[in-house]
């Protein structure tokens, strides 16, 4: 019992950490996205794009065609990348998330989400940082944590998963989880590959209420051979949308909707 205590109060320690981290959630500043063409972006309102709470007006253009985003700095400016000052640059490299470019406290790349160009900004000195109190849980509870077994999928599959964004993707799917909790039988549909960790969006009557109302995400240990394992909701942890409007957050699947409050994991965080 100490020992499950020590390991969960570690985790907590871990994920307070990473929240708190200069490159984390909780500094996102905005996200743009993109048009094919020409996008220009600054301080100033002017731009196609307005970096808030930079003093330069403009910084220069991002070039943006079916698939690749190329940036110039506009003269005089200083952008580097990796410490090193830059005139003009490629941003990306098919789908994979682009170099991350630096003036002042802000940071900035490209990522690809609904088969469109976007820029994410951070800020280092963002206030959302500054006021971090730190994320309030439940009282840890060793029932929480419920054998489970994963009944795979007829035939390897994805399924639609929905964002906050109103989009969907296509997820793989390995299967579902059954366990039980009180002595009811529930399931849940898990993502991810049959052979590797798994991971869970779920809700329950706590959504919206204790807990972020779009749910939260819980990291299930890869099955063994005969698809056992465990979920323990005690690790139950908020999506980054519960910390920032600028993210693009998946929601829970089709079925992953529970009909009984998990008192367990992460309580909700400020009001986004």
């Amino acid at each position: 019992m100490t020992e499950y205590v020590q390991e969960i109060a570690a985790w907590q320690a871990k994920r307070d950490a990473e929240l708190r981290n200069p490159d984390g959630w909780l500094t996102l500043a905005g996200l743009f996205w993109l048009e094919p063409g020409r996008n220009s972006f600054g301080g100033d309102g002017s731009n196609d794009i307005q970096f808030p709470g930079l003093s330069t007006p403009h910084l220069g253009e991002f070039i943006v065609s079916d698939d690749r985003v190329e940036v110039v700095i506009a003269p005089g400016v200083d952008v580097t990348h990796e410490g090193v000052p830059i005139s003009q640059m490629a941003l990306t490299d098919g789908e994979m998330d682009g170099p991350v470019l630096a003036c002042g406290s802000l940071r900035w790349f490209i990522i690809r989400r609904d088969e469109r160009w976007v820029v994410r900004l951070r800020d280092r000195a963002h206030p959302a940082l500054a006021a971090f109190h730190g994320v309030e849980y439940f009282p840890m509870d060793p029932a929480w944590r419920v054998n489970a077994r994963l009944v795979a999928h007829p035939t390897p599959m994805s399924i639609p998963v929905p964002t906050i964004q109103g989009s969907v993707n296509q997820t793989p799917s390995p299967g579902i989880l059954h366990f039980s909790l009180n002595g009811t039988e529930q399931r849940l549909v898990a993502l991810g590959q049959p052979d590797k960790p798994l991971s869970l969006i779920f809700a329950d009557t706590t959504s919206g209420h204790e807990t972020y109302g779009s749910g939260r995400f819980l990291t299930v240990s890869a099955p063994d051979a005969s698809g056992k394992t465990a979920i323990d909701f005690n690790r139950a942890y908020n999506p980054p949308c519960a910390f920032t409007p600028f993210a693009t957050c998946p929601l829970p699947p089709a079925g992953n909707r529970l009909a009984i409050p998990i008192t367990a994991g992460e309580k909700n965080y400020g009001d986004h």
